[in-house]
């Protein structure tokens, strides 16, 4: 019967490594998650309700068009980027193996930090893409809403509702949880290159 004293022990600069690519994984990981998830529900609320009606008159809303198609890719790319954070804590898992050829090398460990950086920033880029857009949508119905006469019944779509301002914070959540995710991934390449 074997305990762990029997086991070799693991290189110092691994097991330094260890709990830092475990925390920093799972912290990442549920940080993205959740904001994930509000976002999602948020652009599930908002977008079929921004989607004009057949008799509704043509007035620019933020929840169609480019803005969101960037806005809806951008939460795509945080879903893998969420992916790459539960990696984290799997590299973890490996870098603890007492073999040492089932361990990940600094280079590999490296790379898939950097893939993740990339994900991330890939994402923040669409999603920031997504937010200039229904900004400049939103800023041109704040101009175009001045004057504008209350006995028209089409008056109010000229109007930033409520409705457009959830678009601009789910999108903001997005941008958070990207931020986080390169936060990480750049904390965790500082940590590992430490001597």
């Amino acid at each position: 019967m074997s305990n762990k004293s029997d086991r070799p022990a693991l290189p110092p600069s691994v097991q330094r490594v260890v709990p830092v690519f475990r925390y920093a994984g799972w912290t990442s990981f549920w940080v993205q998650l959740v904001l994930a998830v509000v976002a999602a529900l948020i652009f599930l609320f908002c977008i079929p309700l921004a989607i004009p009606r057949a008799n509704a008159v043509n007035v620019t809303n933020p929840g169609t068009g480019p803005g969101t198609f960037f806005a809806i890719s951008g939460l795509v790319a945080l879903g893998i980027s969420i992916y790459w954070s539960w990696r984290y804590t799997r590299v973890a898992n490996q870098l603890q193996s007492a073999n040492p050829n089932l361990r990940p090398k600094k280079a590999d460990a490296l790379k898939l930090l950097q893939r993740g950086l990339i994900v991330n920033l890939v994402g923040m880029l669409l999603t920031l893409l997504g937010a200039e857009a229904i900004n400049g949508t939103l800023l041109a119905k704040s101009i175009s809403s001045q004057g504008v006469v209350f006995t028209d019944p089409s008056a109010l779509s000229r109007f930033i509702q409520p409705l457009d301002i959830f678009l601009v914070l789910g999108n903001t959540h997005t941008i958070v949880a990207h931020f986080v995710g390169i936060t990480t991934v750049l904390w965790l390449i500082n940590w590992i290159n430490k001597d």
